[in-house]
């Protein structure tokens, strides 16, 4: 029997680089993203991980799943693992994910059962294998179809010749589900728009009804929709086809979607109906276990290349020091030595760069303040950052302790800072940051891969060109340059990730073109170790707010749901809107009266102090707090804000929105 690729009870039986892996992947934290249940199996068919949806689809505890056979779950466990070998476990180089799900039956720990769909995703993890399996109950979906059916056999069965009122019949099967059901006819025209539709899409039945169905299609799948109706029109139907879809506000939303024909009493096709679900979560957390996946094993890559490139450049060196003895009386060779020995030097600088991304650099952490440490090295970044460049360091807590490599953390500020000057090629501004924070569980929940605790900030930013979100997703990734040939290995902020990860940290990261680039790091605070108070007091809640109206513009839309849900908790009334256009239009159409105006600084469009200002003019008594992954002053240097407006830095605690919130209030 092959060894578990996951170890749940911590027994050490699993291979550090396999099992730091297999817990990234599988930590609750990221698997709550995903809206469905899911279910990650070895390739013994053990259930190694699920996540809290699994324990309210089933009925089951995570402690009692773990260790147990699939079939617990899933009945028909012949079927299932026959497509677990057929797609991962017995041909690994075929790994990808399923495009379409299994149609099965999930058995509830009161011995219930209930259809499901279930979509495989093969992880390869060192030499072994996981598949994620994704479980979504479709009593809903099946309950619509089979009160459809009926209804086509009832209309049979009045063999009349008048035509179905499908739009009616259709409206009493559907209103109920939380997915998206939308009627049409042949040419595209909506007839018919459920309350599922209005929540996912944002319009509402008043505004879609009458309107073509290419109201929701994004412009590079503009011919879709008319392939999809033609399909129909043959009397084809689509079953679980995922694509993207355009909301009211302008976002873009992964949907998985089925349309039937819908027939008249003659049985000719008159229109269609469709069932869309919104998947972007979990669409969103698949890409976050893609690029963990990636990193790690190009990690791995570039630790073995580093060791054997080590063994090399050992035999290089040495053998141009012994050729030197013998060629010292005759000096024209020497420089060729030479040229042997630096090239040497710059290849052992490039392993120690791969080494340090792989997290294989030996290292020598200690207690240290971040805070002395970055006063040091400030001093070798002034000549470095040239006379364009003011250096600014801030420091917002009186020590910053934390454990780590003193080397590193000015390998870290370094390799920020000289990509911060090719930002900056007419000078600027790189301003230096740190801060004591306090997140609580339920942040860690909301931001995975962070955790609950103290943590010390490091902010670098720059307001030099910024980068685009093509960019931003990439710059990690070892050989990653936007820079000419021969001006950049690609591998400085791969350096910055592996040592951040080394350290127990994560990184983020801010940016839009234009508008410079903010790294903030997070590192565990380290006051314990000294016996020091940690000077910061439990977090309290301000008092609850009675009513008070609250708008949040925010283009992120799991962050403006995140937000509301706070805010909506602690007894505000809040009005939400994806951009600066959409806020004027439903303040203009609803006539609301906005206490506190939350928005975030940089937006597609209108940004916010410019909305702000649009606002001000109809609501002078409201107040105003901004938010931004960037730092306070590199947003006043852009012009953006002024000395003493309210501004909450991304991301934020519970009891950092609140009292900001209330502060503003007064």
């Amino acid at each position: 029997m092959s060894k578990p690729l996951f170890d749940p009870e911590g027994s050490g039986k699993m291979p550090h680089p396999l099992k730091s892996l297999a817990e990234t992947l599988l930590s609750p934290s990221l698997l709550e993203a995903i809206p469905d249940a899911i279910v990650a199996v070895n390739e013994e068919g053990i259930v190694v991980q699920v996540n809290s949806q699994t324990q309210d689809l089933f009925g089951y505890t995570r402690d009692e799943l773990i260790g147990q056979k699939i079939e617990m779950l899933v009945p028909e466990r012949q079927r299932l693992q026959h497509h677990h070998h057929r797609e991962g476990f017995a041909e690994r180089p075929r790994i990808r994910r399923m495009g379409a799900g299994l149609d099965l039956y999930g058995r509830r720990r009161d011995g219930s059962e209930f259809p499901v769909e279930i979509s495989l995703s093969p992880v390869a993890i060192g030499d072994g294998l996981l598949v994620l399996s994704a479980i979504r109950d479709m009593s809903d979906r099946k309950r619509i179809e089979e009160e459809l059916r009926r209804a086509h056999e009832d209309l049979e069965r009045r063999k009349d010749r008048q035509l179905w009122d499908y739009q009616s019949r259709l409206a009493l099967a559907v209103d109920s589900s939380q997915d998206a059901i939308i009627g049409k006819n042949l040419d595209g025209i909506i007839t018919h728009w459920n309350k599922g539709a209005e929540h996912i899409y944002g319009y509402t039945a008043e505004e879609a009804i009458g309107k073509s169905i290419s109201i929701l299609a994004s412009r590079d799948r503009a011919d879709e929709s008319p392939k999809i109706l033609e399909m129909i029109r043959r009397g084809e139907r689509v079953e679980y086809f995922e694509s993207v879809r355009v909301t009211k506000d302008g976002r873009y939303l992964n949907v998985s979607i089925s349309v039937s024909p819908v027939r008249d009493a003659e049985g000719a096709i008159v229109g269609a109906f469709t069932i869309a679900r919104n998947i972007t979560a979990q669409k969103r957390a698949e890409d976050q276990l893609r690029q963990a996946q990636k990193m790690e094993s190009v990690g791995r890559l570039a630790g073995g290349v580093a060791h054997d490139f080590n063994n090399l450049l050992g035999i290089i060196t040495a053998s141009g020091e012994l050729l030197r003895g013998f060629v010292e009386r005759n000096p024209e060779p020497l420089q060729y030595i030479d040229n042997i020995r630096k090239a040497a030097e710059r290849g052992a600088s490039l392993t120690r760069q791969l080494l340090a991304f792989s997290r294989k650099q030996l290292v020598q952490p200690r207690v240290l303040d971040l805070n002395e440490q970055l006063k040091e090295v400030s001093k070798l970044l002034r000549p470095l950052m040239g006379d364009d460049v003011q250096v600014v360091l801030s420091c917002r807590s009186a020590s910053a302790i934390v454990e780590a490599d003193p080397g590193q953390l000015d390998q870290i500020v370094l390799n920020l800072a000289v990509n911060a000057r090719d930002a900056m090629p007419r000078g600027g501004k790189l301003i230096l940051e740190t801060a004591v924070m306090e997140f609580d569980q339920a942040f860690a929940e909301q931001h995975p891969p962070m955790t609950a605790g103290r943590s010390v900030m490091l902010a670098i930013s720059d307001n030099g060109c910024g980068m685009d979100e093509a960019t931003v997703s990439q710059i990690f990734e070892p050989f990653f340059t936007t820079k000419e040939t021969g001006k950049g290995t690609g591998l400085g902020l791969a350096t910055v990730y592996g040592i951040v990860k080394q350290s127990g940290g994560h990184i983020l990261v801010y940016s839009e073109p234009g508008r410079g680039t903010t790294f903030k790091i997070y590192l565990p605070c380290a006051d314990h170790k000294l016996g020091l108070a940690t000077g910061l007091e439990a977090e309290t809640l301000p008092p609850r707010a009675g009513g008070r109206t609250v708008l949040v513009v925010e283009d992120e839309e799991v962050m403006r749901a995140l937000t509301r849900h706070m805010l909506e908790e602690h007894g505000y009334h809040v009005v939400e809107a994806g951009d600066g256009k959409s806020a004027l239009e439903r303040l203009g159409a609803e006539h609301t009266s906005v206490d506190v105006t939350l928005t975030d600084v940089v937006m597609r469009g209108m940004s916010g102090p410019e909305l702000v200002l649009r606002l001000i003019e109809s609501h002078p008594a409201m107040r105003v707090v901004y938010m931004s992954g960037y730092t306070g002053e590199l947003l006043a240097d852009h012009g953006g804000l002024t000395p003493g407006v309210n501004l909450l830095e991304k991301p934020f605690t519970r009891a950092g929105l609140l009292k900001t919130i209330h502060h503003a209030l007064g």
